[in-house]
């Protein structure tokens, strides 16, 4: 009975491992709320670059999801992602500009509806 416990244990934490590192890329513009309401991709989160905080998006993500960031050109987007690397986060991508974006994730339209 040992034994099977032991499996079923090791078990568990297998799956819980293959979750974890299964989980979705977060996709964060860091443009300004202006620029994002009137050119931004469907379903990203805006969190302006002068707004962004390191205890809240740890505790709002955790500091081991993928966190893939852009803005207009990348420059914005490499600056958050300093500030979160020296916050200990441990994936997180300067994905460049928001057109980069689009051409990477084979998105042909923009939205220019207001953010959500």
């Amino acid at each position: 009975m040992t034994n099977l416990i032991r499996k079923f244990v090791l078990l568990c934490f297998a799956l819980t491992l293959s979750c974890s590192a299964m989980a979705a890329q977060v996709w964060i513009d860091v443009r300004t709320a202006e620029e994002f309401s009137t050119d931004h991709i469907k379903g990203d989160t805006n969190i302006p670059l002068a707004t962004i905080k390191a205890e809240e998006l740890a505790t709002k993500y955790g500091k081991d999801t993928e966190l893939m960031l852009y803005c207009h050109t990348g420059n914005r987007a490499g600056k958050a992602k300093a500030l979160l690397d020296a916050a200990g986060f441990t994936k997180v991508t300067n994905a460049g500009g928001i057109e980069d974006v689009r051409k990477l994730r084979k998105l042909a339209e923009s939205s220019a509806s207001p953010a959500q």
